[in-house]
């Protein structure tokens, strides 16, 4: 099975082959750490991780760094704002940023650099563009020649004579052209500064990219991700400066997730629709949240409102579900296998179906369809069992399988009474329902139906229907649920 990727570079879906055997090197841009992070950010950092864990999953070696801008424009305002020094915001949103990851239980990368803790790596090779002539030195600025690189507009399509013409950008009368942009920026009065050999300053924020993926995976390497948003000029301004210093390719695939809207409408501080992932998630099942990101494929947009996510929470529902039947069957659910080895002659229909999916550029939404079906036929097995007691192996590998796509996808983490315990005491954290009347309730309708008053105790099992409680009768007792 050969991966093919969409790359942004060529536009068009490629063979992926790393640059050398067995091992892959990803880069994904980070947020900048001056607010908390929206879905957005989490659409972007989930569709990552899955590939993430996809390649491992592959058998590459995986060396990934994930950047944080830990200086800029933003944090110094947002700081001032709050009058506490950039250094302390950055940290406190960088703790943040990993508390909600980790709420949506994605991966730690092998390295997550900071740009304040990079500015040597970041002068040496501004001063290589310098000695290059790539770059010039205006009062303490360094600017690069955007002309002097010829393939200049090469990821994004766009051609450069085109660029000037409709510039929209304020005229700096420092520039030889509209289009330069900043790689050191002269200091000004109370903000974080570095010494530099062309005065006082702090980095550009395209050139930080470019200074830590080289520090950590090499002037050339294999896969650089990130939003659509950052083709242009981000990504086109590391390509430029970064094979204009060293004079070799840059990355060789470019992957681009595409964005999030709300509610039909494009995320944007002006409207005011930004969802930070810490609200959502006092809302929603983070797993719930995983699968509704990864539900269209990654290229795509994805809509968030409130009917998407309720039939992700309701998906995942019946996954954890059909577990937690296979639990009660094989008295424990099979393990999944995380090593790689599902690969090759291992595994059903289900987990070669999923795996082609992944292949295809990782099609998570068709991967997902794959997952369901499975699913759908464990259940149909699991009501026929009694009528073929042979059927259990087939159980056990249909469901393994299950559990190894989850394991690709982030999802099915918990077992299926953490999930349901979970479930129920968000619920009643909310306050929308009250335990003591539901189990006053299931107690009522266990004494009915002991005392054979099936009237009585299928009128309070349709009272609490209309509650959005389903119930599960079982040998020892009944148990119940909250049903989105």
């Amino acid at each position: 099975m050969t991966i093919r990727v969409y790359n942004t570079l060529s536009r068009q879906k490629e063979a992926f082959e790393p640059m050398t055997p067995g091992r892959v090197h990803m880069y994904v841009c980070g947020p900048t750490v001056y607010d908390s992070c929206h879905i957005g950010h989490a659409r972007s950092i989930v569709v990552f991780d899955v590939i993430y864990r996809y390649l491992m999953l592959r058998g590459y070696q995986v060396v990934y760094a994930r950047n944080f801008t830990d200086v800029d424009d933003k944090i110094i305002n947002r700081a001032n704002e709050l009058g506490i020094s950039t250094a302390e915001l950055a940290e406190r949103y960088i703790d943040e940023f990993h508390a909600d990851m980790g709420a949506l239980n994605v991966k730690r990368p092998n390295y997550e650099p900071k740009a304040t803790e990079h500015i040597d790596q970041i002068i040496d090779v501004v001063k290589r563009l310098i000695e290059k002539g790539y770059a010039y030195v205006v009062d303490g600025n360094v600017f690069f020649a955007v002309e002097k690189f010829n393939s200049y507009g090469k990821l994004s399509g766009r051609k450069l004579s085109e660029m000037e013409a409709g510039a929209r950008i304020e005229i700096d009368k420092q520039k030889q052209n509209p289009m330069d942009f900043v790689l050191w920026k002269a200091s000004k009065p109370n903000e974080p500064s570095w010494e530099s050999p062309w005065g006082k300053g702090r980095p550009g924020w395209h050139i930080e990219c470019s200074a830590m993926s080289i520090d950590y995976l090499g002037k050339s390497f294999d896969i650089h991700g990130g939003g659509k948003d950052l083709i242009f000029p981000h990504h086109e301004n590391e390509i430029a400066q970064s094979e204009a210093a060293f004079g070799q390719l840059f990355v060789k695939y470019w992957l681009h997730n595409g964005f999030v809207n709300i509610n039909h409408e494009k995320m944007s501080k002006s409207l005011g629709n930004f969802l930070m992932i810490k609200d959502i998630l006092k809302a929603y099942h983070p797993e719930a949240i995983r699968l509704f990101l990864l539900s269209n494929h990654y290229r795509s947009p994805v809509d968030f409102n409130d009917q998407e996510i309720r039939e992700a929470s309701s998906a995942l529902d019946k996954i954890y579900t059909l577990l937690e039947r296979v639990g009660s069957v094989l008295d424990e659910l099979p393990e999944a296998d995380e090593s790689g080895t599902g690969f090759g002659e291992k595994g059903t229909n289900y987990w070669h179906l999923f795996c082609n999916a992944m292949d295809d550029d990782f099609n998570t939404a068709q991967g997902i369809g794959v997952l369901f079906d499975a699913v759908r036929h464990l259940n149909r097995v699991l009501d026929e069992k009694s009528a073929d007691p042979s059927s259990e192996e087939e159980i056990q590998a249909v469901c393994r399988d299950i559990l190894n796509m989850g394991g690709v996808l982030g999802l099915l983490a918990e077992s299926p009474a953490q999930y349901f315990e979970n479930q129920r005491r968000t619920v009643l954290e909310k306050g929308s329902l009250d335990s003591e009347t539901i189990e006053k309730l299931v107690k009522e309708r266990e004494a009915a139906r002991k005392a054979k008053d099936f009237q009585t105790a299928d009128k309070i099992r349709d009272q609490l229907k209309e509650m959005n409680i389903q119930l599960e009768d079982r040998p020892d007792g009944t148990i119940w649920r909250y049903a989105k």
